[in-house]
């Protein structure tokens, strides 16, 4: 008896731990708290999850240039590149991706999950000028 317990605690610990080692799952329903038009503030878990992996559902705006690091990660298939906005006009249903190496866009209708590192708050690319509000480092992505 006494080595099917700790067969079952070693079990249970790998577990735990493989779960740990797992990218969060964020959804965009789970990005922002609108109070009102002016008093939109990002939600606890955000909060909570910024500098961690995470992983989230979505579709890939086209890209400003056939070939790129970094790209839009949209809930909905989109057909414009919502980054020359303002932070007063930024989309809630949107993430900046940066990605490790540059790579061919997917079509626009494909869903994509995306892995990397969140970052949270206003950023200006020096690069660009392209404003963010939230942002994935480091990042990769797989068609779905």
């Amino acid at each position: 008896m006494g080595a099917r317990v700790a067969q079952v605690a070693a079990l249970l610990l790998a577990l735990t731990v493989t779960a740990q080692a797992l990218p969060a799952p964020l959804g965009f329903s789970e990005l922002y708290v609108v109070q009102g038009v002016l008093d939109v503030r990002f939600t606890d878990k955000v909060r909570k999850l910024d500098g961690e992996t995470v992983r989230v559902k979505g579709f890939m705006a086209p890209p400003l240039k056939a070939e790129s690091d970094f790209f839009v990660l949209s809930k909905e298939p989109m057909m414009v590149c919502p980054f020359c906005s303002s932070a007063a006009s930024w989309p809630l249903d949107i993430i900046v991706v940066h990605l490790d190496a540059r790579a061919e866009p997917v079509d626009p209708a494909t869903p994509i999950m995306v892995e990397g590192r969140l970052e949270v708050g206003h950023w200006v690319d020096p690069k660009t000028g392209f404003v963010s509000q939230l942002r994935l480092r480091g990042a990769k992505f797989r068609e779905l």
